[in-house]
């Protein structure tokens, strides 16, 4: 199993899976049935003994909380790190005003979800059956959240690590492909050719321009503080009461610079 045959049969299933399309039976309204989700996705690989592991442990960055990938799967050789990039249907819908997210969106955050699982879970058969222990950090039972917002597995801070984008103001994940989607990550005992970062600083993608603030529907991004992630949840916990079982916003993702790739000036 190398790389580019895991990457192809990776995107090769995001491309046919009915689940990376609204089903008439889930969609919120007929008009929504049939939209694609996500885009083709992109892949890193990291070294699982990176020293970004033991720096996500200070209370600092996540905590003591989180677990370094050999804690996860003994003897890892490779954190597979992926990104789902949103639609132009998504992003789009989503732009359209800053008071609530659209029904695109709120499907792309619930039905979207259950594609990125799939993906995962299809990748990890994959790796299994060609032989290699595998493991998916946030479907196995020790994963846990904390009360401080993070949790002991992060997929931004993985994918930050194994080189697929650096942080935004409103604490999203820049990458080639912009900030709008979602990450997975799996570890494998398979040993793979690693990516190295293309970039030294947490915020190395971000111009810090100040767009994402005025989208934000709970008032919970600024300069001075970055993201208040308890404003957000608040914001957040309304939506789910309102549009259940479906969630989200991304309201600082759409129409902004890094929405669908790194902004040029970098």
């Amino acid at each position: 199993m190398t790389r580019t045959e895991l990457i192809s049969r990776a995107r090769k299933f995001t491309e046919e899976a009915p689940g990376n399309y609204i089903s008439a039976e889930a969609a919120i309204a007929p008009e929504y049935a049939g939209i694609r989700i996500f885009d083709s996705p992109i892949f890193a690989f990291g070294c699982p003994d990176d020293e970004l592991y033991l720096k996500f442990k200070s209370p600092d960055v996540i905590g003591s909380h989180f677990l370094a990938p050999s804690e996860w799967l003994p003897s890892v050789k490779t954190v597979i790190s992926f990104f789902l990039p949103y639609t132009e249907r998504i992003k789009s819908a989503n732009a359209q005003n800053y008071n609530w997210p659209a029904n695109e969106w709120l499907h792309g955050r619930y039905e979207g979800h259950m594609h990125l699982k799939a993906l995962a879970a299809h990748v990890t058969y994959l790796l299994v059956d060609a032989g290699f222990e595998s493991l998916i950090p946030a479907d196995d039972q020790r994963y846990a959240t904390a009360a401080t917002f993070t949790s002991n597995w992060s997929e931004r801070h993985i994918a930050f690590a194994c080189g697929l984008g650096t942080f935004g103001l409103s604490k999203g994940l820049i990458t080639e492909k912009g900030i709008c989607g979602r990450f997975g990550s799996i570890l494998t005992k398979l040993d793979l050719p690693k990516d190295n970062r293309p970039y030294n600083d947490v915020y190395e993608y971000c111009t810090m321009c100040g767009l994402c603030i005025p989208h934000c529907p709970a008032g919970a991004i600024s300069f001075e503080d970055g993201m208040k992630r308890a404003s957000c949840s608040a914001f957040l916990d309304k939506v789910h009461e309102k549009a259940s079982p479906r969630y989200g916003c991304g309201k600082c993702q759409v129409n902004v610079p890094c929405e669908s790739g790194i902004p040029a000036c970098n």
